[in-house]
């Protein structure tokens, strides 16, 4: 069994401050660093694109310990096309309800649970139960799938999940007990990625890469984006390689060791955020 860590799931977001707003003021979650890149990411981290982007990591806790969601802004593109590849992030936080209903933002019941959607349409369901203190309140993540059994092949088989459950429409997979776990859901067509498709994110040991390598390639499974060293300025260098599921999710291996370096949190970058929010309101006022 690969000896993997969940670590986050990357959105592509068109509105920098509506998406701070959501995340921090509804979710309740906090900036955990800010990074600004000056071209396009050779994993293609951002998307199939070349220009300017910045990088903002968000979450309830340090990326040691918590899931977080990696919001990706592509400078100059305002909105992306969602596809029905992503279904939805769930949260156990009645707090979360709370926070929704008194700002004002749409909360419709599904399944049990109780929807919410960030800018952009990404949902998240919502458990009606108070946050946890001692563990990370995001539970799951939940994808498409057209195929369950041949998902639980590649996920389960070739990437060396554990099946915790599994039902007629949907299977639950994870790498350890008290990771947050993926969730493949049977959506009964083909599943479909359009321009706001994302990314999900696993550590693994540096010395782990090559052998997820060499067994994607002999069990004749797409690889991305090969072994390869991705810089961030002033921060660590990280190696990483890009994997796509029989659906067309995409998945991202980086290393353990390389991975702990960057992502200590480095809290002052909120404020980073904010002014670059508002250098980009200013310039779009003085033009309007």
């Amino acid at each position: 069994m690969v000896a993997g860590r969940a670590l986050h799931f990357v959105f592509k977001i068109g509105d920098r401050k509506l998406t701070a707003k959501f995340y921090r003021e509804v979710l309740g979650m906090k900036v955990l660093r800010h990074e600004e890149f000056a071209d396009g990411c050779e994993a293609a981290c951002n998307g199939p694109y070349r220009n300017r982007w910045s990088k903002t990591m968000i979450g309830y806790g340090p990326e040691d310990t918590h899931f977080v969601i990696e919001l990706t802004y592509n400078y100059g593109i305002s909105s992306y096309v969602p596809g029905n590849d992503f279904r939805g992030i769930t949260i156990r936080s009645k707090e979360v309800l709370e926070r929704a209903r008194s700002g004002g933002c749409s909360v419709n019941k599904e399944n049990g649970k109780y929807a919410l959607e960030a800018p952009g349409g990404y949902k998240y369901y919502i458990i009606d139960e108070p946050q946890p203190k001692d563990k990370d309140p995001v539970e799951k993540i939940t994808l498409s799938s057209s195929n369950l059994q041949r998902s639980i092949a590649y996920w389960k088989d070739t990437l060396g999940m554990k099946v915790y459950s599994e039902q007629n429409k949907s299977v639950l997979l994870g790498y350890g007990d008290n990771q947050v776990k993926l969730e493949l859901e049977d959506i009964g067509t083909e599943v479909k990625h359009e321009t706001a498709y994302g990314r999900i994110a696993f550590a693994v040991p540096f010395s782990e890469q090559p052998l997820i390598q060499k067994q994607i390639k002999e069990s004749g499974n797409e690889i991305l984006t090969d072994l390869i060293s991705l810089d961030t300025p002033g921060k660590a260098t990280v190696r990483v390689i890009i994997l796509t599921d029989p659906d067309g999710h995409e998945i991202c291996f980086v290393d353990e060791e390389g991975f702990r370096q960057l992502s200590v949190p480095d809290y002052p970058s909120e404020a980073i955020l904010d002014r670059f929010i508002k250098k980009q309101e200013n310039k779009e006022n003085s033009t309007a």
